[in-house]
């Protein structure tokens, strides 16, 4: 017997007599939650059964838990592609991006020299400037305001041949942007609805991060990707922003499961590259 098929008789074990008992003591919300939890994954373009035993059995399950909500949040959004471009967002978002990338465009060097002092050798850092509204680390005075739009500004780091498993991300207030500070022309992507996106041809990547994804960096060097999350583009941006600031506190402890393996560096005086 193999280990994938251990573990997924273990979530069987465990799944099954849970449903039963939903059925049992709840069944109008134990169906409506199966049946936001389809329509949810469904979105999803490679339709496998590993898609939809990670969904409902693996690292998707707050998604699924959290489907009959965002599938509220999309009734009160524009369209989700789930892969966007930037110039599919209304102009004064697409403002918003540009002025925060242009700032780590211009100062991309001395960002990942800070980075660098503060990281050490661990497998995956994010080095936080803001974190869900909430303002982290204020060595870069540009960052130092509250944006309209966009409620999370970091850098993610990767070691060397260190990539993430398949995942799902749990809301869909936000969209994630990442941005290729060293795109190099090696094994170095992000894969999303059966499609990866190489950093040397394409540095931007947004996306619906609830949708199935992994990062991967086969390259022997540090991977580093600005990291944002940017609220949905809507006809009520208030109603969307305010319900993001309300969940955030929760999202945060969930959080803290889904970066686990992940050193957090969110301190307002981390060191200075070429500090002792």
């Amino acid at each position: 017997m193999t280990k994938t098929l251990r573990k997924s008789l273990r979530q069987l074990i465990i799944a099954v007599p849970l449903l039963a008992l939903g059925f049992y003591f709840i069944p109008i919300l134990t169906t409506i939650w199966i049946v936001c939890g389809l329509i949810d994954v469904l979105r999803n373009k490679n339709k496998t059964l590993s898609l939809f035993r990670g969904y409902f059995l693996g690292n998707g399950l707050f998604t699924w838990l959290l489907s009959p909500f965002n599938l509220l949040v999309d009734l009160l959004c524009y369209r989700n592609p789930g892969v966007w471009k930037l110039e599919q967002f209304p102009a004064d978002y697409q403002r918003e991006v540009n002025e925060v990338l242009d700032v780590f465009k211009a100062r991309k060097d001395e960002i990942i020299a800070d980075i660098d002092a503060n990281f050490g050798t661990g497998r995956r850092g994010m080095y936080v400037y803001q974190w869900y509204g909430k303002h982290k680390i204020d060595n870069v005075a540009e960052f130092n305001k509250d944006f309209k739009y966009i409620k999370t500004i970091a850098v993610s780091v990767f070691r060397g041949k260190e990539s993430t498993s398949w995942h799902f991300g749990p809301l869909r207030l936000s969209l994630r942007i990442l941005y290729n500070l060293l795109p190099v022309k090696a094994e170095v992507f992000v894969e999303c609805n059966d499609a990866r996106n190489y950093w040397h041809d394409n540095p931007l990547y947004i996306f619906d991060d609830t949708l199935l994804h992994r990062s991967v960096n086969e390259y022997d060097g540090r991977r580093y990707c600005v990291f944002m999350d940017i609220i949905r583009p809507s006809p009520f941006p208030g109603l969307i922003a305010g319900l993001l600031a309300v969940v955030s506190v929760s999202v945060e402890r969930v959080n803290a499961m889904f970066y686990k393996n992940w050193k957090m560096i969110g301190s307002s005086k981390p060191k200075k590259a070429g500090a002792n």
